[in-house]
């Protein structure tokens, strides 16, 4: 018979379509499977309402056959076939979708037609370099042939076939020196490939497989008798075809939940919590998800992936689906499972997606409030989980502008100095004495010196918590929120601000205290002047303390970046010129201010310039900074001692 050439269609458009559209070769076997569901399905659907079909769901199967000799792997399916028109309408058009016009013609909700003939067909010629279809139509007394070895056309004759269904027929290539095309004649390489796109397929996918077994022992059995063994195969069939996460959760127990999760993502403890998402309307999925119990070694690196595996109606389309999932819950891992999304699609079509963006914002309020679910009700082991995964909440709390951070803020977790335990910023605002302005915090690298600090002491002793945050991100994640709700006295909604316990005013004393304090400044400026000239530009500011009680010198920070920010950013590369605008704070009560009072009065400016520097060393050992010059300090203590 002649050969016809494709439809409007060039051996470049195929090649477009089978390099680009795919990027894994293996997956030509999850397409073809999925066309074989499709045609059992229009034969099960149409079983339904035509008793004379003479089938139950039971009757149908997906049967591989590999034969290594001749190089060929056969897809059969005993569906509702094809008729002439019908092969050379689906397969004689690139891309064209029968199951498409199927679903579009048939209203029922039930119908769920994953497979589609068309691109996914193509993809058989990632692998083949001849195909050969043979198929039967439900009620047709007439079998077909369609064969094609690539874009220059196909054949299309009459053949023998008893029952309807559709035979695909693989010519594999040979090897090449970068393409191991045997895999796909293998017998544990088709398994693998099955088990991991279509171990869900509803249908069982069944394969001759080769075991062995003891032949049977002789009786009487001699002595010197050795156990023998023979080869024999057996029909066996690949899939589970019950997923999971499509169960109801009263139908799954926490074990079977966590065996699956260990099993699936390769971990060795139990998930720290199970969410189990359905949802019909604008976006129609199942998702089975699960909180880890730890983080991944590698959870904090570039090279970590996040995403959820995403499924087509039980067909795996992508492994690990990052456009599921907000960066702040990375952690999370999962199935997603849609009929709403096209299996016939590439990761670039994929992203765009508008069915995804709707999955993505379901599932990111799902979490959050499974989230806290857990922190309400589990709160031990909500800490547990937030000393694996808090960091990454913070970050995202802080990312995008703060954006998310109303999303976040009441799953954040600071340390309370007066609690002695990690506490909500809900928690801490309960707490908050009525006439209290601010939420204090103390930014550092351990909770024992923050606690220590002279201000944080002076906001305590007015019965007032600090929060004491130990993470880099910590301060930077306060600071974009501003502020947090709080109702005011009359009992109407308000916020109250975030405030660093060494910058600003804290609020804390009365307005004669204030007025004291600018008095003893004004008063005292000729020494402030002095002291800050010797100290050459580290300060912009040398001024009275209103946050000292017992200490002589604090540090603080006049602006929006505070001491322990410039401590963060330094740390980044192209940031060394980054600081904070510092201002060094004198207690006017303790005693060695009237030794600077006494020298600045006697002229001696030696005497002012080396205690000037040992006071603004003292006050950077306070705030955990380096000592500008180590040597110089320990030889000005040495010198006091003598």
């Amino acid at each position: 018979m002649a050969k016809k050439e494709f439809q409007a269609e060039s051996k470049k458009l195929m090649d477009m379509m089978i390099n680009s559209i795919y990027t894994n070769k293996e997956i030509f076997l999850r397409e073809l499977i999925s066309n074989a569901s499709d045609a059992i399905d229009k034969l099960y659907y149409k079983s339904l309402t035509d008793t004379s079909v003479g089938m139950n769901k039971g009757d149908f199967r997906i049967l591989l056959t590999r034969d290594k000799d001749s190089r060929t792997l056969t897809i059969s399916d005993n569906g509702i076939g094809m008729t002439r028109e019908e092969l050379e309408q689906n397969l004689g058009t690139i891309a064209h979708s029968g199951s498409f016009d199927f679903k579009k013609d048939n209203k029922d909700e039930n119908i769920d037609i994953i497979g589609q003939f068309g691109v996914g067909f193509y993809s058989a010629f990632m692998v083949a370099d001849k195909v050969t279809v043979i198929s039967k139509a439900y009620g047709s007394d007439e079998a077909w042939q369609w064969e094609s070895s690539g874009a220059d056309g196909y054949e299309l004759e009459p053949a023998e076939k008893e029952t309807a269904g559709t035979d695909i027929i693989l010519h594999i290539k040979p090897d090449t020196e970068t393409d191991n095309y045997d895999n796909f004649l293998d017998e544990y390489g088709i398994v693998a490939i099955v088990k991991k796109y279509s171990d869900y397929v509803r249908y069982p996918i069944q394969m001759e497989r080769e075991k062995s077994r003891q032949k049977p022992e002789p009786d009487p059995k001699p002595d010197d008798y050795k156990p023998e063994w023979e080869t024999y195969t057996e029909l066996e069939t690949l899939n589970s075809m019950v997923p999971i996460w499509k169960k109801q959760k009263s139908e799954v127990t926490d074990e079977e939940y966590a065996n699956f999760y260990k099993d699936k993502f390769s971990d060795y403890a139990d998930p720290a919590r199970v969410i189990v998402s359905r949802t019909e309307g604008t976006a129609n999925y199942n998702a089975l998800l699960f909180v880890p119990s730890h983080r991944p070694y590698d959870f904090y690196t570039k090279d970590y992936e996040k995403g959820l595996a995403l499924y087509a109606s039980g067909v795996l389309i992508m492994e690990k689906c990052a456009d599921l999932l907000p960066d702040y819950f990375s952690f999370v891992k999962g199935i997603v499972d849609s009929q709403d999304l096209s299996l016939n699609i590439s990761r670039e079509m994929l992203q765009k997606d508008n069915q995804l963006k709707l999955i993505h914002n379901a599932l990111e309020k799902k979490i959050k409030n499974e989230l806290h679910a857990m922190l309400a009700n589990d709160r031990e082991k909500y800490e547990s989980f937030w000393k694996e995964f808090g960091r990454q909440l913070k970050f995202g709390a802080y990312s995008d502008y703060g954006m998310h951070a109303e999303l976040l803020r009441d799953l954040l977790l600071f340390w309370s100095a007066k609690e002695q335990k990690m506490v909500t910023l809900q928690e801490y605002v309960d707490k908050m004495p009525a006439e209290q302005k601010y939420i204090y915090f103390a930014a550092g690298d351990s909770t024992d010196r923050l606690a220590k600090l002279p201000a944080a002491e002076l906001v305590m002793d007015k019965g007032y918590d600090v929060l004491l945050l130990t993470e880099d991100v910590d301060e930077f994640c306060l600071q974009i929120m501003r502020t947090y709700p709080r109702k005011d006295a009359e009992g109407k909604d308000g916020t109250v601000e975030f405030k660093n316990v060494n910058s600003g005013d804290l609020g804390l004393e009365t307005e004669d205290e204030k007025k004291a304090a600018e008095e003893a400044t004004t008063a005292n400026k000729a020494l402030f002047d002095a002291m800050k000239d010797a100290l050459d530009g580290k300060v912009k500011e040398v001024r009275v303390s209103t946050r000292l009680k017992d200490h002589p010198v604090c540090l603080s920070a006049d602006g929006p970046l505070s001491i322990e920010m410039e401590k963060v950013l330094s740390k980044q590369p192209g940031s060394e010129g980054v600081k904070s605008d510092k201002v060094l704070e004198l207690n006017v009560n303790h005693p060695v201010f009237a030794v600077l009072k006494a020298a600045q009065e006697a002229g001696d400016t030696e005497k002012l310039k080396k205690y000037s520097a040992l006071l603004y060393a003292q006050a950077q050992l306070i705030e955990g900074l380096p000592v500008d010059d180590p040597a110089a300090y320990a030889e000005a203590v040495c010198s006091l001692m003598q």
